[in-house]
């Protein structure tokens, strides 16, 4: 596991390599970052991000996607994983939104965490980007750095891993690491193709150093 000097120098250079990493859904408001992130579930964020170039200029607010039949939804988000399941979801979460909160996201993370859909990534992103909530969203890339670079341990559940990172991150970094570290993952440390030769980072990294290794042998 890596020492708090060691984190601090990690920290630090995900900021130098993405200073201005931020979240690549594209929306407006949080009632569509809600239903952006609910669709990007196993989904790429450019293929969302195609998808609701329409769906937001057809379905502005809750009402609107009550408005339509299911599998008229269903058919506006075809082209994104699960999604029968996602429509159902919408449906629901908009449902919720009008009953129980007037029309309008609520902004913690506990009611977020309520809503058809919503899990702890979810309502951790939306609390963050949405209502500058302080939190950390594990995602697949999050946990992968996570894991390669030793701040946590690889059997960590992903509830685990947001917990240790909690505590090794100082809490007014926990939102713009969440960042970083997606893009880390996304763009630097892939999971298939980890660019291990030109990481600042290999240094301290476990996982790094024994790829490197392997390849020298």
């Amino acid at each position: 596991m890596l020492t708090k000097a060691q984190i601090r120098f990690c920290l630090d250079e995900m900021e130098k390599m993405f200073p201005d990493a931020q979240c690549e859904l594209n929306h407006k408001n949080p009632f569509e970052l809600v239903i952006a992130v609910l669709l990007s579930a196993q989904c790429t964020d450019a293929l969302v991000n195609k998808v609701t170039a329409d769906l937001f200029k057809k379905y502005q607010v809750p009402e609107d996607y009550l408005a339509v039949t299911l599998e008229e939804l269903q058919q506006d988000i075809r082209s994104i994983g699960l999604y029968r399941n996602k429509a159902k979801n919408i449906r629901k979460l908009c449902q919720m939104l009008i009953d129980d909160y007037g029309g309008e996201v609520p902004s913690s993370k506990e009611e977020l965490m309520k809503l058809a859909g919503v899990g702890r990534k979810t309502a951790n992103v939306v609390a963050s980007v949405a209502f500058n909530e302080p939190a950390i969203a594990v995602d697949t890339h999050v946990e992968r750095v996570s894991k390669r670079l030793a701040f946590c341990r690889w059997k960590d559940s992903v509830l685990e891993v947001e917990e240790t990172l909690m505590k090794k991150v100082p809490k007014e970094e926990w939102s713009a690491t969440h960042h970083r570290m997606i893009f880390f993952g996304r763009y630097h440390c892939k999971a298939r193709n980890p660019n291990c030769p030109e990481c600042p980072l290999l240094e301290v990294c476990r996982e790094g150093r024994k790829r490197m290794k392997k390849v020298q042998e």
